[in-house]
């Protein structure tokens, strides 16, 4: 099986390097990521030199700062040099005339958009729902569960409201490590930490279906906010109540193969 990371972030200047990162995905099997850029970050540049210097091993999801009239000229251009997704946040919207600008220009472009952050309330908002029912071409990734950890209590109804966004076929999720729905253990328990683990992945499978969902540590933040790379992976994979193997399969890598070329 071919495991894919879909949300990495990777910086000479701040959290870790490119070459961090590959030492954990090979000490735990993992064999593609794809490079999220860091929120304030506009110059792409060692993102797209990540993917050229590892063939195979990355893609780039670049940012531009949507307040700039010329966002979506930037973002043509940070394309031609290799970025194979932009990172908006659902409720961005471009100055002038037109609000949709930049999302349009994804979608003519050809690119994923990776919906950024973890607001569930953001993601639940006619705002989103709005560019999604607008450009149904452009495929769209939403973030961190929909920010469904934010609301880890049932009946889930915020959470709910995101996962109804399913019945577009242009949306997919990342589901992340269970660090980012479960508070840490105190004291810490072994082998398993969490005692009580609220069925959001469950219910996102249900939802959108496995082949619209992907597996995304949130590297290096995965380890100070959570329970780490390899359990980040590792928990999900053994403890998520999979329909069968094959959805495995789709949601920790066939998914993101479909939308990311990984420098091939």
């Amino acid at each position: 099986m071919v495991v894919v990371d879909t949300h990495c972030h990777a910086s000479p200047y701040w959290y870790e390097p490119v070459e961090t990162l590959l030492d954990q995905m090979n000490r735990n099997g993992v064999d593609k990521a794809t490079l999220i850029q860091i929120g304030g970050e506009y110059d792409n540049s060692y993102l797209i030199e990540c993917v050229r210097r590892f063939p195979g091993r990355f893609s780039a999801v670049g940012l531009v700062d949507t307040d700039r009239p010329d966002a979506p000229e930037r973002l043509e251009g940070w394309v031609k040099q290799g970025v194979e997704g932009i990172r908006l946040r659902p409720i961005a919207r471009s100055p002038g005339r037109d609000p949709l600008a930049i999302w349009r220009k994804a979608a003519d472009l050809g690119v994923t958009v990776s919906a950024q952050g973890s607001n569930v309330d953001e993601f639940s908002s006619p705002e989103f729902e709005e560019v999604i029912k607008a450009l149904p071409n452009l495929s769209v990734i939403i973030e961190h569960l929909g920010g469904g950890g934010q609301d880890t209590k049932p009946p889930h109804n915020r959470y709910r409201r995101v996962l109804a966004l399913a019945k577009y076929p242009n949306t997919f999720m990342k589901v992340p490590g269970f660090g980012e729905m479960c508070p840490r253990p105190m004291p810490l328990r072994k082998p398993f930490p969490f005692e009580d683990v609220p069925p959001l992945i469950e219910m996102a499978v249900e939802a959108f279906g496995a082949r619209r969902l992907m597996w995304g540590s949130n590297f290096p933040p995965v380890a100070g906010r959570g329970e780490g790379y390899r359990n980040s992976l590792r928990f999900p994979m053994e403890h998520v109540q999979f329909k069968g193997p094959e959805d495995k399969e789709w949601v920790f890598g066939k998914t993101a193969t479909t939308l990311f070329r990984f420098g091939e």
